[in-house]
């Protein structure tokens, strides 16, 4: 039996029951591996001598890229060749940071088949945000978008640099460069699969992101509880609208598409434009998309029913948070398709699902996908109809990550007597279906990435002016929600627009695009008598004021061009 027959066994039989999930989450068992490489083991099978597309890149303006199947596996096999090389060793970190481009899926492929580290990182991250990857993660080696190495300029250490395109800096290695030479690629032994594949950077509620880390087993094993919710099979072509660096990504552009032999379909925009998207599904043979309900909430303002008689899409996928029953009833009437919704995290492949074939309740998540044993738990560990989302730990999921690295304690507090802890609260309904309720702690989803408010906090009241301060999210009609700061100041600065402003400018020097607070307040915080503030109650006088269009007093909204993107 070769390493990879468990796992082929595995995905056979959950394609097989593609449209029963009562069945194939009753009689589901993830396979027992001991030794096991993905992309030698799966990918490489799959794609050697395979003429069919695996990869098809479309730009706004029309280019279009396309590589089948055996090119991705030979191309790969020769940068796996070079980065050896070059000193790229199993075990060694690398730090892929580049937008949607052929180099991406080709330096990932490479660095699973060496047994390499991989730390992906979104193109949004600032020279700080790099620092404390190279610090926790040990990065040894990166591969960059060029245009993007500068910020790679006072980053300290001998480590590898590899630059995509033509704007590659002195003292960088061309990628394109590293496509030649052998295409017979030899592996130095067999990889074991629970050896670390991944480290994924995710916001919690501390100041510094969680570490997550996933195995060769944890995430290209794992998502076959992807794969089964998307409903791919072999031969679709797969439109996932999510941008490289986050977890999301590698679930529906690269492992879950992959492991059913389907194509990974992405349509690069600048700036997100609804109607462009939808003349590229017109135009394309898509037959299933995957969008955040920030993409599905500008669909709606379109045209959909013009669209439909060129359309071959046969699966809709929402992801990211809760999508509105309204917004799914809409695209049914034009589409004659529901958008199925779904619920995982970055420390796990999907759990929960409405799945192809099934009765969906709107505005729920679904039901318990295969490979997983889900709980809705009270603080006493007790079961109940509306509670925290807990995952059974016997048996142990083989899509949920073996912890956070270096950080034993929080491991701890996550994975006790039994049950994974997810953090957020859902409730049970009646038919077993399951639906979203919140989050049991402060983070926030804004335009679908996930908003640590002490991380934003602990930037702050570095400002001069600010004694101390809370984020909230504020509702908000396209990005769901926008960091709004309440902020305290210090004793003799005004609560006026000149400080507003300057706070504002104080944050964009800080902060990543995605996490710049959009709106302030200048407003005393509630606290507990021990004296911690109440973001609860700051939330919910933010909705009200919002629901109610309520005029808020001391409020400033930073209106520069980058914070309104």
């Amino acid at each position: 039996m070769t390493d990879a027959a468990p796992f082929t066994a595995a995905r056979d039989w959950l394609l097989a029951h593609r449209l029963d999930q009562p069945q194939a989450a009753a009689a589901f068992r993830w396979p027992q591996l001991e030794h096991f490489n993905w992309a030698l083991d799966h990918f490489d099978a799959m794609a050697r001598g395979n003429a069919a597309p695996g990869l098809w890149i479309v730009d706004e303006g029309g280019a279009e890229q396309r590589l089948s199947f055996d090119e991705l596996h030979r191309r790969s096999n020769a940068l796996a060749n070079r980065l050896r090389g070059l000193g790229v060793q199993r075990g060694h970190v690398v730090l892929l940071m580049m937008g949607n481009e052929p180099a991406l899926w080709l330096a990932m492929l490479a660095c699973i088949k060496l047994g390499a580290v991989v730390v992906p990182a979104t193109t949004l991250l600032s020279r700080d945000d790099l620092q404390d990857r190279f610090e926790r993660g040990g990065v040894r080696h990166v591969i960059v978008d060029g245009a993007l190495a500068e910020r790679f300029a006072d980053l300290p250490g001998g480590y590898t640099r590899i630059a995509t395109g033509n704007a590659a800096p002195a003292g960088w290695l061309r990628f394109d460069e590293l496509l030649t030479g052998d295409e017979a690629f030899t592996p130095d032994g067999r990889t074991r699969a629970d050896d670390p594949l991944l480290l994924y950077f995710t916001s919690g509620t501390t100041a510094k992101p969680k570490l997550v880390m996933h195995t060769h087993q944890s995430y290209p094993v794992g998502h076959l509880s992807t794969m089964y919710w998307l409903g791919l099979q072999p031969g679709d072509v797969h439109l996932n609208i999510s941008s490289p660096g986050w977890a999301k990504h590698a679930w529906s552009c690269f492992f879950a598409p992959w492991n059913a032999a389907a194509c990974v379909f992405i349509f690069n925009q600048p700036r997100f434009d609804a109607g462009a998207l939808i003349e590229a599904l017109a135009t394309h043979p898509v037959t299933s998309l995957c969008a955040p309900p920030t993409v599905w909430r500008m669909l709606i303002q379109q045209d959909l029913a013009a669209a439909r008689p060129r359309l071959r899409l046969r699966e809709l996928i929402g992801a990211g948070e809760p999508l509105n029953p309204e917004v799914i009833e809409q695209v049914r009437q034009a589409w004659g398709l529901t958008i199925r919704d779904g619920y995982g995290q970055t420390e796990t492949t999907a759990q929960i699902g409405n799945a192809p074939g099934q009765p969906v309740q709107p505005g729920s998540m679904g039901r318990p996908l295969p490979g997983y044993r889900i709980a809705l738990l009270d603080a006493d560990q007790r079961e109940v109809d509306e509670g925290e989302i807990a995952i059974a730990l016997d048996p142990r999921p083989l899509g949920l990550m073996p912890g956070y690295w270096g950080d034993a304690a929080k491991t701890a507090e996550v994975m006790r007597d039994g049950w994974y802890r997810t953090g957020d609260v859902a409730r049970r309904d009646a038919d077993g279906s399951i639906t979203y309720v919140g989050r049991a702690d402060d983070v926030f989803k804004s335009s679908d990435y996930r908003i640590s408010p002490f991380e934003l906090e602990s930037v702050l009241i570095e400002h001069p002016a600010v004694a101390e301060a809370a984020i909230v999210p504020s509702p908000d009609p396209l990005r769901l929600a926008v960091p709004k700061a309440y902020v305290v100041l210090r004793a003799g600065h005004a609560a006026d627009a000149d400080t507003a402003r300057s706070i504002f400018e104080f944050l964009r020097e800080r902060l990543a695009p995605y996490k710049r607070v959009r709106r302030l307040q200048f407003a005393e915080l509630p606290k507990t008598i021990s004296g911690k503030i109440r973001r609860v109650e700051l939330r919910r006088a933010e909705a009200a004021a919002r629901a109610e269009g309520r005029e808020q007093p001391a409020e400033f909204v930073d209106e520069t061009p980058s914070a309104r993107r």
